[in-house]
Order: C-alpha cells, then sequence, then structure tokens
C-alpha cells in the first residue's frame, strides 16, 4: 500500500539539528573569532535549505492539518535568520539586527511550542512542544546575548546551551525517522510511474 503523503519534514528537521548545533557553537566559540567569516558558509547552506523547502511547504501544504504552518512558516524564518547571519558574518556587518528579527521569530516558535503541548499534536507533543520552545528561547535570547551580555562567558555557555539542548531535542526525533521511513516509503510508486491496472 502506498504512504499516504511525501513530505520533507525529515529534512527540515535534520537541516535544524545541524543549525542549533552551530549556532550553539557560534555563540560559544564564533563571537570571539577574529576569523568568524570562516562560520558563513555554514549558516548560508542551513539557511538556504530551510528557506527554499520550508517556503515550498508554505504554498503547497503536502501535510495534514495544521503541520504545514507550523513547521513551514517557521523553517521560512529559520531560514531567513541563517541567511541574514551568513551574510552579516561574512561583510563584516553587526548581527544585531538579525538578532533583533530572531526575537520575534523566537516569540512566535514559543507560542507555537506551547500550543502543540495544548493541542497534543505530533505524535511525540511535549516532545516537540519543548523542541519549539527551546529554539523560540534561542532566537528571543540572541539580542541580550550579543548587545549586553557578549563578555559574560557563563551566560554565553547557557545560551549555547539552550541552543545544544534543542538540537539533540531535533535529532531525537529526526533519527528515528531516518531508520522507519525507509520501510515506510518503499511502497511507495511516483505519479508519472503508476500503470492503471487494467479491467
Amino acid at each position: 500500500m502506498p504512504a499516504p503523503f511525501i513530505d520533507y519534514v525529515s529534512l527540515l528537521l535534520l537541516n535544524m539539528v545541524a543549525g542549533y548545533f552551530l549556532l550553539s557553537a557560534y555563540v560559544l566559540k564564533g563571537l570571539d573569532d577574529p576569523l568568524d567569516r570562516r562560520w558563513a558558509p555554514g549558516f548560508a547552506m542551513i539557511g538556504l535549505l530551510a528557506f527554499v523547502f520550508g517556503a515550498a511547504m508554505v504554498v503547497t501544504w503536502p501535510l495534514p492539518g495544521p503541520y504545514n504552518s507550523i513547521f513551514g512558516e517557521m523553517s521560512v524564518l529559520f531560514g531567513l535568520i541563517f541567511l541574514g547571519a551568513a551574510l552579516s558574518i561574512a561583510n563584516g556587518w553587526s548581527l544585531v539586527i538579525v538578532a533583533t528579527y530572531a526575537f520575534f521569530a523566537g516569540l512566535a516558535a514559543i507560542v507555537l511550542g506551547a500550543r502543540i503541548i495544548s493541542l497534543r499534536l505530533t505524535l511525540l507533543p511535549w516532545l516537540s512542544g519543548v523542541g519549539f520552545i527551546l529554539s523560540g528561547l534561542g532566537g528571543v535570547f540572541a539580542a541580550p546575548t550579543l548587545v549586553w551580555m557578549r563578555r559574560n562567558v557563563p551566560f554565553r555557555a547557557l545560551a549555547a546551551l539552550i541552543l545544544l539542548a534543542a538540537a539533540v531535542i531535533w535529532a531525537a526525533t529526526v533519527y528515528p525517522e531516518c531508520w522507519t521511513h525507509p520501510k515506510f516509503f518503499a511502497p511507495w510508486v511516483p505519479l508519472a510511474s503508476r500503470v492503471p491496472v487494467p479491467h
């Protein structure tokens, strides 16, 4: 029997795992790196993938129910933040404007995380909800980390730990899917390859 639908949530989640690991390392080490431009390609790769496929999800709605807006819209914002960071780091610009944008995107992620838990959305609502909340806290604390707490190593370590925890939660969500998806989608036949059954 064919899979009920084809989506790329796993791709977005894998990208988020890489993104939050990279961002955690950047907050801890990259902010003091005299060669911080070398971080730009990583941010650009993550941002491009998140934006392109998040936007596709927002436009095409391949998922049932509210998941397209939850994952698609948040991926678009996530992608724009990372693309903005890549551009700023590569050109030696201040990250404050990017962090300000991340503040508002982070608030939205926190609200969505709480709503996922309250409506018991996804197969593991607490895990997904906490993942969104931690991801959102990373955005909310981006500007304070850059503006007021940049030289405060314990605060930066805490911010990096929050981002790392978000990465671990998304990893715990997506890597089991990497194991199950090959079997789940094995019967799937692309629409162009389907041959009508003769009567």
